[in-house]
């Protein structure tokens, strides 16, 4: 009697031994299906420039530039109309699955404008609304002239995607 109860017993371990590796596989395919999908969702890129927190608020007008340099740092491109300027430009896109193409969810073109004493004469933050360069500052679409024609470029430039 003793050994058909060894022998059951062994018989009990291996299927729980058995149940439990069954168990452990399950386990791993759901996490590495788990794993695979969450590889899928969504990304977001930042390019350029990123605004500081409370940056513009730090800039008033009347300022030196080299408080704007401190505050903003170095810009992405500099323009000599009736003045200086220094434009800040960024983009920001995002796609939804990991394989998709990126698609631009907004674009933004800080512009800070000099006058011959080089100090902070207006603060401009272009972006897109409605398919038009707005500036989210004074809330106004700019008219044509030389500022619309060195932002253009920089807009149709950006969104190559």
């Amino acid at each position: 009697m003793t050994i058909t109860n060894q022998t059951g017993l062994r018989a009990d371990k291996r299927h729980g031994f058995q149940a439990r590796w069954r168990g452990l596989r399950l386990f791993a395919a759901v996490a590495l299906v788990g794993v695979a999908l969450a590889g899928c969702t969504g990304e977001q890129f930042q390019k350029g420039y990123i605004l500081p927190p409370g940056a513009l608020e730090q800039i008033p007008i009347g300022a030196s530039q080299d408080q704007v340099l401190i505050v903003m740092g170095t810009p992405s491109t500099v323009a000599t109309l009736d003045g200086e300027v220094f434009y800040y430009i960024s983009q920001r896109s995002e796609r939804m699955v990991a394989f998709m193409n990126q698609k631009v969810v907004d674009q933004r073109v800080i512009a800070v404008y000099f006058d011959k004493n080089r100090r902070v004469r207006r603060l401009a933050n272009y972006g897109l609304q409605d398919g038009k360069i707005f500036d989210f500052i004074s809330r106004t679409t700019p008219t044509s002239g030389q500022e619309m024609s060195y932002l253009t470029p920089i807009f149709k430039l950006l969104s190559f995607n």
